[in-house]
């Protein structure tokens, strides 16, 4: 069965997160947490913190042992972007997208 929780505009580029959710991919929610704790990024915060919601969701439907789950299911989605304009040379504007994303994960003890 599968447990998930889903982090939803979340203030960071999904480019970002998606080079810390490739890392604990298939591991234990142990293995993750582990991982996860001493990497420097910002976008490790955000998944880390999906991934010990996903095991509270676990954890409140019966299940003993949420630790030893396996990470079935790491997904971020692009979300909505800020737009603004900075303006540039010869009446021109550059225009700055300030990006969301949704952070999904899934754990099941299978």
């Amino acid at each position: 069965m599968d447990y998930r929780c889903l982090c939803r505009f979340a203030r960071i580029s999904p480019t970002k997160v998606r080079h810390v959710a490739d890392l604990i991919r298939g591991k234990t929610a142990a293995q993750g947490l582990a991982a996860l704790k001493y990497l420097p990024h910002r976008g490790a915060r955000f998944v880390e913190k999906v991934l010990k919601s996903a095991m509270a969701n676990a954890e409140d439907r019966g299940v003993r042992n949420a630790d030893g789950l396996r990470i079935s299911e790491v997904k971020i989605d692009g979300g909505p972007m800020f737009k603004r304009i900075v303006p540039h040379s010869r009446g021109m504007g550059f225009v700055i997208r300030k990006r969301f994303s949704h952070i999904t994960v899934a754990v099941s003890d299978e």
